[in-house]
C-alpha cells in the first residue's frame, strides 16, 4: 500500500494554479487578475454583483470566471470557494483586495456605523476568506495568501482607514504564524495613490496597477504545495 508523503515540494510557477481575487472588479484586483491570467493561472474574480464579476472576467479573458459575493457575506463566500474547487480542482492562491472607506475625516468625527463599515470590510474580509480557503484546501495542500494593504500613515482625513490598514498588517503577520508552514501569508503595501479607498469609495482606478499586479505574481510564484 502506498503512503502519502508529507514532504513539501516547491511550486515556482503560477501556470495551472487557481487564484481567488476578492475585490476583483476594482483596480488592484483587476490588475492582479490580469497578471495571474497572463502567467497562465486560473482566476476566480469576486465582485458584489454577478454582472460586475462577469464583465471583469470577460475583460481578463483566459480561464477567468466571475462570481458574486459581498466581501463579508460568509454564506456567499463559502459558495464561491466550493464552486472554485469544483470548477478548477484547487485553490492555490487567495488575493484579498476588497476594502472600503466610509470614515473619511477625523477619527473623533466618526460614528459606529462608519467604523463598522470601514473596519469590518478591511479586517473581517481577509479573515473570512482566508479561513474558508484554509479549511477547504490550503491547510492540507498548501498555498499562498496575499493581503493588499492601503494607507497606514497619519495623513489628515484618513485616520480610521489608516488605522484599519495598520491593523491588517499585524493581522497578516499573525495569520502567517498560525498557518505556517503549509500556507504562506504575505502582504503588498500600497501607497495612497494606488489605493482605491484612501480618498473616496468611488475614486477612479489609480495608475501603476500593472506594476502592482506583476508584484503580486512574483510574490505568489513561489509557495509550498504538499506533495503526494
Amino acid at each position: 500500500m502506498g503512503v502519502a508523503s508529507t514532504r513539501e515540494a516547491p511550486v515556482t510557477t503560477v501556470s495551472g494554479r487557481t487564484a481567488i481575487v476578492t475585490g476583483g472588479s476594482l483596480g488592484v484586483g483587476v490588475a492582479a487578475a490580469k497578471a495571474i491570467d497572463a502567467a497562465g493561472g486560473n482566476v476566480v474574480l469576486i465582485a458584489r454583483s454577478q454582472e460586475a464579476a462577469d464583465a471583469t472576467a470577460a475583460e481578463v479573458g483566459g480561464n477567468a470566471v466571475g462570481m458574486a459575493a459581498r466581501a463579508v457575506d460568509q454564506a456567499a463566500a463559502q459558495r464561491c470557494v466550493d464552486a472554485a474547487i469544483e470548477r478548477f480542482g484547487s485553490i492555490d492562491i487567495l488575493i484579498n483586495t476588497a476594502g472600503t472607506n466610509h470614515a473619511r475625516g477625523r477619527i473623533i468625527d466618526q460614528d459606529y456605523l462608519r467604523f463598522t463599515k470601514t473596519c469590518g470590510v478591511t479586517l473581517w474580509e481577509p479573515i473570512l476568506w482566508t479561513s474558508l480557503v484554509a479549511r477547504a484546501w490550503m491547510s492540507e495542500h498548501g498555498g499562498v495568501v496575499v493581503n493588499t494593504i492601503g494607507e497606514t500613515g497619519s495623513d489628515a482625513g484618513l485616520g480610521l482607514y489608516a488605522a484599519a490598514n495598520a491593523a491588517l498588517l499585524s493581522l497578516t503577520e499573525q495569520l502567517a504564524v498560525e498557518l505556517s508552514p503549509t500556507v504562506r501569508v504575505d502582504a503588498v503595501v500600497l501607497d495612497t495613490a494606488q489605493s482605491e479607498y484612501a480618498g473616496s469609495a468611488t475614486a477612479p482606478a489609480p495608475s501603476g496597477e500593472h506594476d502592482v499586479g506583476d508584484a503580486i505574481v512574483r510574490l505568489v510564484s513561489y509557495s509550498r504545495r504538499v506533495g503526494r
